[in-house]
């Protein structure tokens, strides 16, 4: 952040920072040296080298906070402070969670909950003192939260967080989950879940993590999403291994029994018994290692839909992992334009900042988004995009002549689409003109890729002035 350094691939490549096309950082980073002019408390925390690059030592607790403080008054408009020894927040990569939960849900893959409002309504699982996540969330899109904690610290920060910012106080409520309610649901949760994960019985399951929603989520609430910054590690003493950053953080932030895997396992469990509480469930992991077993775990659970991406801020990658219970919409993919091998259009008329590279991460965003699996080729900007089972089970859901459960379908469709599906490219004709063009790898998708087409040009409609061909 600030520095401008490409990130490096594994295989040894550049590759530019990926971060979501619609962060506001994702075109430039912070400008250390004009944030500094503008706010004199950040300019001690700011270094300028002798060819006049501004830096900022990470490994600094004070400065850390102080940029995050910064950033979001100069950029959001909030009021925000945390004591010593909290977790502090990066705001570009908290962002990035932000807009994939906006991808999620403007996917439409999921239907709304029938009792939920207009207003959208998120769950942060261990909101800290920080509250980061409704605070971006209800400044950025006016979304409503509910945020909880169970250390006094945190639910007493995160208030005054809240309090110090009174445009966006309406939008957010802090709840202490030691102190929740049991209702007659909470008293019966732990144990269903259980049951329905594992063949042991329920007495000798031993849970040494605090309930996620069990007497925190109402019996009468239901939420579009809920999120979550797990403890990532098992200890303290593995959270310190890091040398290049500041190991700020509560033991309760940090660290649990068995790390972020237990952790996002406990969210899984419990997910099962508030499935119809929550279009979405959500969390970050901090390892990929971690990533494909908790798939597997979610798959297991029941879960209908299943999706994962990756948050990249400058050299740190975290990765997102969305599930839900719902069954997805029967017309998300529509298979009733045959024959048809390319589907293309132009967009015109782009704004600044919306070249070639930055369409052709949006485009992988937006196919992600729709439960896609993609492959991007930076070099000849292009994305193989590969139908998910999901897909498939909606691809199939959308005729009349097959009848059945999805879970029935899926396995008779899975078995006829496999491979890349379609390719997407993107050239630039002229400065602020650009071709995507969609071209069929399965012939037997050709209404899939025009319906999926169509609806990324749809979302691109803010950029510039279409024209189809």
């Amino acid at each position: 952040m600030g520095g401008g350094r490409k990130r490096r691939r594994r295989d040894g490549s550049d590759a530019p920072p990926v971060m979501h096309p619609r962060n506001r950082y994702a075109a430039a980073a912070p400008d250390f040296a004009a944030l500094a002019s503008l706010y004199p408390s950040f300019a001690p925390f700011v270094t300028v080298s002798g060819g006049g690059r501004a830096s900022v030592d990470f490994t600094d607790f004070a400065a850390t906070r102080e940029l995050t403080r910064v950033l979001l008054l100069h950029d959001h408009g909030v009021n925000w402070w945390i004591p010593d020894g909290q977790l502090c927040p990066t705001v570009p990569n908290r962002s990035n969670y932000i807009h994939w939960i906006e991808d999620l849900l403007s996917s439409d893959l999921i239907p709304r909950i029938s009792n939920s409002s207009e207003t959208v309504r998120g769950f942060d699982i261990g909101t800290g003192a920080n509250c980061i996540y409704p605070l971006l969330g209800a400044s950025l899109l006016g979304w409503s939260f509910v945020g909880s904690d169970v250390t006094d610290v945190a639910l007493e920060w995160a208030k005054r967080n809240v309090e110090s910012n009174p445009h966006l106080a309406g939008l957010i409520e802090i709840r202490n989950a030691n102190e929740a309610p049991c209702s007659s649901k909470s008293e019966t949760v732990a144990e269903e879940a259980v049951r329905e994960n594992t063949s042991e019985p329920v007495d000798s399951v031993v849970r040494s993590i605090a309930p996620i929603f069990v007497g925190v989520v109402k019996d009468s609430e239901s939420f579009d999403f809920c999120m979550c910054n797990p403890p990532f590690f098992e200890s303290m003493e593995e959270a310190g291994l890091n040398p290049k950053t500041s190991c700020a953080g509560t033991a309760e932030e940090m660290a649990c029994p068995g790390g972020e895997q237990a952790f996002i396992t406990h969210i899984i469990e419990d997910s099962v018994s508030f499935k119809n509480s929550f279009r979405w469930f959500t969390s970050m992991v901090g390892r990929k290692a971690n990533l494909k077993l908790l798939v597997s775990k979610v798959r297991e659970a029941g879960a209908s839909v299943v999706k994962t991406t990756e948050f990249v801020q400058g050299q740190t990658a975290r990765w997102g992992l969305a599930w839900s219970f719902i069954a997805p919409r029967k017309n998300v993919i529509r298979s009733s334009t045959p024959g048809k091998v390319h589907h293309s259009f132009m967009l015109q008329g782009l704004r600044r900042g919306n070249g070639a590279f930055q369409v052709l991460k949006s485009a992988e965003t937006f196919f992600c988004a729709s439960n896609l699996s993609c492959k991007t080729d930076s070099l000849s900007f292009s994305i193989d995009v590969t139908l998910s089972d999901e897909q498939t089970q909606a691809a199939t859901l959308d005729g009349d002549d097959l009848p059945g459960s999805v879970e029935d379908d899926s396995t008779k469709v899975h078995s006829t689409v496999t491979g890349a599906s379609f390719r997407i490219s993107v050239f630039e004709q002229m400065p602020g003109t650009l071709l995507i063009k969609g071209s069929l790898l399965n012939k037997s998708l050709s209404g899939t890729l025009c319906s999926l087409c169509e609806k990324y040009h749809f979302s691109q409609k803010n950029l510039q002035t279409p024209f189809w061909f």
